[in-house]
């Protein structure tokens, strides 16, 4: 989420600081459900559209998952549980799903969900028409590609609906990790008479949306810095969400977070580096690794970043350990790689993906050798100096990032003036779109537990390819991995581990660090689900104790 995501953050995504731990049970934590079940989370940016077809954000997918539901929720540790579906029956070659749907849900305005809005959703998803980014998400199911292609109608996609209780999916060819894809938003339903009667305005308030999850989004107004997740007295389970209410502030400066956190205006914020140094002993920091990747994408269109010479010095004359130890300080790190560490297992090996693939060089600090690179790429192209404008979001995180990748790359490379430009997290997502910048800062967060959530994103002409890199071999790799080897584990692997060496090889994007957060989170918010890929935050469980 991509930048989900990001893929999920989806895209391209800056992620909402956020962490938390606890179990679902009502019994555990401290004592009694308090009277009051409300609390107040601090998030960095803004809420960008919930249109679930059209948003690439992190944070709006997090949201997404809270206040819609799809056939599968994801449990603790990405665990496929049942939510619209209550039966799924698969046949025998690995094609053909048929999901039972739970009788009586209803949306939030009372209408039945069934299985027509999945198929509703899902054509709207593909349909070129709605310029989805994710939409390639839905390769390998029946006609996706064609449909994406302009080469066939989006009402030829392989799914439909018998009844109004029974969906069937059929699938070209095997996609391995399918039943992780229907715990995303993505693949929700969407209820067609409300999306045409909002239409451009549909998914931009809280107002000109209906919603069938635990919860519904309220008060947003689709710019403010603010919005709260009430609970959805129309939801089937509704019997077993604790919280009334969870109040989102948009709080920019970690230590406004903080100060209200201690005045008890927060009960869950993001910590700066340095905060969360001077706070590593409190009870209530936690921690919380995230299945992504921070990135620099080079403009590849653009002559002066063709050149591999010049992407791999400004690479290497990048001290990322100084960069996630003393400028970030929130446990993030350096993974010298795009698949995040943690995601996924090599079924061979049973060592982590990132354990099995190169590290080039070139990912490696190294102030001489980027030096004498940059002079070499700087000759090829037949001058003496460059200028460059990094483009990045203006949350305060990445702020300190941009200035210290000023600050390295002027520094380590002679004749080297980078200007900086900050601007708001969704003006930095539509100017990536639209491949209007010279370099940019990226992310991606994981959309689910396989690095192809990664991989995928940078083959040719992919949406999210926001560099724009292009490589055949790369191209092939991938698609040989969700085709002629889908059903091979260890040939699968395979192409993927060579596919991301290819990409690192040839600096198609530039790696910087994998993202983690410090926070503070009362002691009495219990029961939040996380998990590392995905929508990550599942709320449906949470309660506030006494």
């Amino acid at each position: 989420m991509s930048n989900i995501q990001v893929g999920l953050k989806v895209g391209l995504v800056i992620s909402a600081a956020l962490i938390l731990t606890g179990c679902s049970s009502q019994k555990s934590g401290s004592g009694k459900l308090a009277a009051k079940q409300e609390f107040t989370t601090a998030v960095d940016s803004e809420l960008s559209t919930v249109d679930l077809s059209k948003t690439t954000s992190v944070q709006t997918f997090e949201v997404l998952n809270n206040i819609d539901e799809g056939l599968y929720r994801l449990g603790k540790d990405s665990k496929i549980e049942n939510a619209l579906a209550t039966k799924t029956n698969i046949s025998n070659d690995g094609l053909k799903y048929t999901f039972n749907l739970r009788k009586g849900t209803k949306w939030s305005n009372g209408d039945p969900v069934t299985a027509k809005d999945f198929v509703y959703s899902w054509r709207r998803t593909v349909n070129p028409k709605t310029a989805s980014q994710y939409g390639y998400l839905f390769s390998g199911i029946q006609n996706a590609d064609a449909i994406q292609a302009n080469k066939k109608s989006p009402n030829s996609l392989g799914i439909k609906a018998d009844g109004n209780y029974k969906l069937v999916v059929t699938l070209e060819k095997k996609i391995p990790y399918f039943k992780l894809l229907m715990g995303f938003p993505l693949f929700f339903p969407q209820n067609q008479k409300v999306v045409e009667k909002f239409g451009d305005n549909y998914g931009t308030k809280s107002a000109d949306m209906v919603y069938n999850g635990p919860f519904k989004l309220t008060s947003w107004n689709g710019t403010g810095m603010t919005w709260t997740l009430a609970k959805n007295q129309n939801y089937w389970d509704k019997k077993a969400v604790k919280l009334d209410k969870l109040h989102y502030q948009v709080t920019k400066d970690p230590s406004t977070g903080y100060n209200q956190f201690k005045t008890d205006k927060l009960q869950y914020v993001g910590l700066s580096g340095v905060l969360a140094k001077n706070l590593k002993n409190n009870k209530n920091l936690v921690t919380r690794e995230t299945s992504s990747c921070y990135y620099l994408a080079f403009n590849q269109k653009k002559k002066l970043f063709k050149n591999l010479k010049i992407r791999e010095a400004i690479s290497m004359a990048i001290d990322r350990g100084q960069l996630t130890k003393k400028i970030l300080g929130d446990g993030s790190f350096n993974s010298q790689s795009f698949v995040s560490k943690g995601l996924s297992i090599n079924p061979k090996t049973g060592k982590d993906f990132t354990a099995t693939t190169a590290k080039p060089d070139s990912l490696t600090y190294n102030p001489t050798k980027a030096k004498a690179l940059w002079k070499a790429g700087l000759k090829e192209l037949g001058i003496t100096k460059m200028s460059f404008t990094l483009l990045s979001s203006d949350e305060f995180a990445q702020k300190q990032v941009s200035e210290y990748l000023q600050s390295q790359l002027e520094k380590n490379l002679p004749g080297l003036k980078v200007n900086l430009r900050n601007i708001p997290f969704q003006t930095l997502l539509s100017r990536q779109k639209s491949h209007n910048y010279q370099v940019t800062m990226g992310d991606w967060y994981a959309d689910f537990a396989d690095p192809i959530t990664f991989l995928n994103i940078l083959t040719s002409g992919n949406p999210s390819n926001v560099p724009q890199w292009s490589n055949k071999q790369y191209d092939k790799l991938i698609k040989a991995s969700s085709t002629t080897d889908a059903g091979n584990a260890d040939k699968r692997f395979e192409d993927m581990t060579k596919a991301q060496n290819i990409l690192l090889d040839n600096q198609g994007i530039t790696p910087l660090y994998q993202s983690a957060s410090k926070n503070l989170l009362s002691s009495k918010v219990k029961g939040i689900i996380y998990n590392t890929a995905g929508a990550t935050y599942n709320y449906k469980n949470a309660y506030i104790v006494k």
